[in-house]
């Protein structure tokens, strides 16, 4: 009898394992069907090159119909999930009917969402930077704001429209913050003529001492000098406590005026992963044994950012990256066709850590592989060439090379182009930078 998989998620764990079970499996010897709330894959490290007009938004994103060889793909949302029963309740996106799907396995590959602990003034005005419509709107938000204080007379004004904010010190922050800075100023030395590059400023605000805790206490105090070097002013030790239409307010009463503010300082997983009738661990992720089955459903699998894993090796959980998303999808691929094809048990999942990379400016990056620090333009090249070979076509690996090759040669100058893609209510107004021009003379 054929056996159905079901897989929940379309991210590096969900694409990863759809790709890996289709090579592992005849179509007439199991059904597969993927259910994501984006008819896309996206290939996330490559995001904030998106915000500053580096890569354009095609170029990092892959269908997942193109995924599929003989794979179903549902463009839904999840309802519910019900472990005992093995069904799924799921919304399609284009007519929200509800669909009931049943599986004889599950694999629970759903990503994480924006955390703003319970700070709902924060959630309304900050842009955030997960999915490849974020990315456009802050791209688009940007340009706006620097028409903007192109051909603003008041200083005041002028000002807020120059402030860049950007909270959270980890990886999406830091990169995000680099990105913005080299664009901002870049756009303002060689297009916008009453901006001064200097004016433009970039603030990064970190919760912690430092940041890219991740990487250690070396290359986090190397980033965090290069950072406040390459003129982004970095606030450590504080949050972000409150913001509005133009302002940001800090734990230590400072206040930025501004007409941008970014989020990249938490994530939690999906509400649907939290609701589940199956043991949680911290921040709501779900428990699961050493072969990446979920306690007390053996046809259940949880992988990346829904799955609670411990390291043998350290005792601790692994991290929710890309790179372990990836491995535990391998894993579980060849788990399902021991346990399909041959009637074997689940093999204990086991993952070294090669190292983690980040970008921190212009031909500049860090990197920690294994024992091995790296720095400068070595680890800069090192994550351009880690992740273009990890991009999921050969096309999308010759058009990002080309664009990076360009990029050496040639001012980004169609990148000041505004798309039409609008930011999800991150103010009442259609336009937020409007609501920065509308303030009344008495409040500035």
């Amino acid at each position: 009898m054929t056996k159905t998989i079901l897989i929940l998620g379309a991210g590096f764990g969900g694409a990863t394992l759809l790709k890996k079970l289709q090579t592992h499996f005849k179509e007439d010897e199991v059904e597969i069907n993927i259910v994501s709330d984006d008819n896309y894959f996206l290939f996330t490290p490559m995001l904030p090159e998106v915000t500053s007009g580096m890569l354009h938004p095609s170029d990092i994103s892959v269908p997942i119909r193109t995924l599929c060889t003989f794979a179903q793909f549902f463009h839904a949302k999840v309802t519910s999930v019900d472990l005992e029963k093995q069904r799924v309740q799921i919304h399609q996106a284009f007519d929200q009917k509800s669909i009931t799907l049943d599986y004889d396995y599950l694999v629970i590959a759903m990503g994480s969402t924006d955390n703003f602990f319970g700070n709902k003034n924060l959630e309304k005005y900050c842009f955030t930077i997960k999915t490849l419509e974020d990315a456009i709107a802050i791209r688009n938000h940007v340009i706006n704001a620097l028409e903007g204080a192109d051909v603003e007379s008041n200083t005041i004004l002028q000002d807020k429209l120059s402030n860049f904010v950007v909270i959270g010190g980890g990886f999406a922050g830091v990169e995000v913050a680099a990105e913005i800075n080299h664009f901002v100023k870049d756009a303002a030395e060689h297009f916008y003529k009453k901006i001064k590059p200097e004016n433009m400023k970039v603030f990064l605000i970190s919760a912690r001492n430092s940041v890219l805790p991740e990487m250690g206490e070396e290359l986090g105090e190397y980033s965090l000098q290069y950072l406040k070097k390459s003129g982004i002013e970095v606030i450590t030790n504080t949050k972000a406590v409150d913001a509005g239409d133009d302002f940001v307010l800090l734990s230590n009463n400072t206040i930025i005026p501004c007409a941008t503010m970014i989020w990249a300082g938490g994530v939690i997983v999906e509400p649907i992963i939290k609701s589940l009738k199956a043991e949680h661990g911290p921040s709501g992720r779900i428990i699961v044994n050493n072969s990446l089955q979920v306690q007390g459903f053996s046809n259940v699998f949880a992988i990346g950012d829904a799955a609670y894993a411990i390291d043998k090796s350290t005792g601790n959980s692994y991290p929710p990256t890309a790179q372990i998303a990836i491995r535990q999808a391998k894993h579980v691929a060849l788990n399902l066709k021991a346990i399909i094809k041959q009637n074997k048990n689940p093999n204990p999942f086991t993952y070294k850590n090669r190292g983690i990379m980040a970008t921190i400016g212009k031909r500049t990056g860090v990197a920690l592989l294994r024992d091995q620090k790296l720095h400068g333009i070595t680890a800069w090249f090192l994550w351009r060439f880690f992740y273009l070979t990890n991009l999921p076509t050969r096309e999308k690996k010759i058009r990002v090379g080309l664009e990076w090759l360009l990029d050496m040669f040639f001012k980004r100058s169609e990148i000041l182009t505004v798309g039409k893609i609008k930011h999800k209510e991150i103010s009442d107004l259609d336009n937020p930078i409007q609501s920065v021009f509308d303030l009344k003379d008495e409040e500035l």
